[in-house]
């Protein structure tokens, strides 16, 4: 039997199969509203044969988007254009899950296929926070140092934003704390400089991510899993370490985490990293030692290369990105290429053989 098509239950919610379609933006929002575009979508994943389908990266605070084009759900107005998607994921077997995330320094950006550069206010844009008044770029503005005040009420989105994920009926929650958006500047000494209980030592750069751990597993059912994404390593000397990362996972598995998306860099531009097929595995393998679930992602693209992950114990799940978007029907091809039995949509049983 296929590794890689065998459940998992994670608390109350058991997946299919071990595939996961990855969070991925897709800058097509107004107002943060999802639509249509998201409908079919996240939809054609679901009916692709994913066992967990997560939205974008979905900002808890207009401040928190990457570009104004991002999705949101910082108002309870947006629950009601979600829960249709949430449903028809639901209707086609796949989980529904959620990324709540605040791009921190790296916000206020035109859409990538506008070029992706940091909008001024006059251009729509909006002034950016952060750990520290550190640009990501050189051409970017300082943001604004947070003081306690502004933490506070970063930590009190992530809440409301978990409360609201739960009304529109999604059963799994990530914490996007990569990728060099806030929580992840939080945590790297490359770009918190602070010298209060948030910066400094390793606690207390970690501080920011354990104080939402906690608020938001205060309010999301403990029947439901919660998930952590970090980047494992910022690929260069005396940053944010793949040890660093272990010895948070362990952290996070005693704050009722159930598993960590195991990505990487995003925080340095200038750093160079080695990719390759599934160059990100072993960072998943490494932590999940820890004793906690963990998700491999990173140039996984082939059904025997994902097999192989899931075999031999370097994580629990297959986080596709850009495979999926180039085939969203890779579960049920990888399928038949396992010689594995999955179901269709009854719509495409015509096709299936």
């Amino acid at each position: 039997m296929s590794e890689l098509f065998s459940q998992l239950t994670i608390r109350s919610v058991t997946l299919k199969n071990r595939i996961v379609v990855s969070p991925m933006c897709q800058y097509s929002s107004l107002n943060g509203y999802m639509n249509d575009w998201h409908l079919v979508h996240l939809g054609s994943r679901a009916t692709g044969g994913a066992g967990l389908v997560f939205t974008e990266a979905t900002a808890v605070s207009p401040e928190g988007r990457i570009t104004p084009s991002d999705a949101g759900i910082w108002d309870d107005s947006h629950i009601a254009f979600m829960e249709p998607i949430v449903k028809f994921i639901h209707s086609q077997g796949a989980v529904a899950g959620i990324q709540l995330a605040h791009a921190g320094r790296k916000a206020s950006c035109a859409v990538p296929w506008k070029g992706g550069k940091q909008l001024s206010p006059d251009e729509g844009g909006w002034l950016t926070v952060a750990p520290s008044p550190v640009a990501f770029r050189e051409e970017h503005r300082l943001p604004i140092e947070l003081d306690k005040p502004g933490i506070n009420n970063i930590i009190l989105d992530f809440k409301t934003a978990a409360i609201r994920a739960l009304a529109a009926g999604f059963r799994i929650l990530e914490i996007h704390a990569a990728h060099g958006y806030l929580i992840h500047e939080f945590l790297s000494p490359f770009s918190n400089h602070r010298t209060d209980e948030y910066g400094g030592t390793f606690d207390n750069r970690t501080r920011l991510l354990k104080e939402i751990v906690k608020e938001i597993r205060s309010i999301w059912p403990p029947e439901n899993p919660l998930f952590v994404r970090i980047s494992a390593t910022e690929w260069a000397d005396v940053q944010w370490s793949l040890q660093d990362s272990v010895n948070l996972a362990s952290i996070l598995k005693e704050m009722a985490v159930d598993l960590i998306d195991c990505s990487s860099g995003g925080n340095n531009h200038r750093v160079n990293i080695p990719l390759a097929p599934g160059y990100q595995v072993s960072f998943a393998e490494d932590i999940r030692k820890t004793g906690i679930m963990t998700g491999a992602v990173g140039m996984i693209t082939d059904a025997h290369q994902a097999e192989l992950i899931i075999k031999e114990g370097k994580a629990d799940l297959i986080l596709l990105a850009r495979e999926s978007l180039r085939n969203p029907y890779f579960p049920i091809n990888s399928a038949k290429i396992l010689g594995e039995e999955t179901e269709w949509p009854l719509q495409y049983l015509r096709a299936k053989n």
